[in-house]
């Protein structure tokens, strides 16, 4: 097992996407038994700004083009997870303790149709529209914490 003490945060981008009814957009990812549900969320690239890594991530993840989209707030600081100490060796070729995030609240300007999760590189198999007070109770464990503290950040919003 991993000390993952010394490791560092891997840099990264979240996006909670809101419908016109203000619920929020949770993907089932493909490679987990689980049946915990997640919004989109990825490592940001070399050089690449939060920002753009989370435009990126949500097209990659769920096919939803930027133009698409309407970005509204950003988290004021990163916030960060850790992973449980049985994942650190196993996530990331082991290099990371958990992530560091800047969090994206978007407004979904398409239609349902434009959601394709059958994207180059799928992460979910299906998804839908979540109450916002649900997300806690849908995401693993984990990430519990996480998912409030970005509920507390884009509650003036929804």
């Amino acid at each position: 097992m991993t000390d993952p003490a010394p490791l560092p945060y891997r840099p990264a981008a979240g996006i909670m996407l809101i419908n016109d009814a203000k619920k929020v957009f949770v993907g089932q990812r493909i490679d987990t038994r689980l049946a915990a549900w997640q919004m989109p969320q990825g490592g940001l690239d070399e050089g690449e700004e939060p920002q753009a890594a989370a435009l990126r991530e949500l097209e990659e993840e769920t096919g939803i083009r930027p133009d698409l989209v309407e970005v509204i707030a950003c988290s004021g600081k990163e916030l960060l997870y850790d992973l449980p100490a049985d994942m650190v060796g196993r996530l990331w070729k082991g290099r990371y303790r958990g992530q560091r995030q800047t969090w994206f609240l978007m407004r979904f300007l398409g239609t349902d149709a434009d959601v394709k999760l059958e994207t180059e590189h799928p992460e979910f198999h299906a998804w839908r529209w979540a109450e916002p007070d649900e997300l806690p109770d849908l995401i693993v464990p984990f990430k519990r914490e996480l998912y409030s503290a970005i509920l507390n950040e884009f509650r003036p919003y929804l």
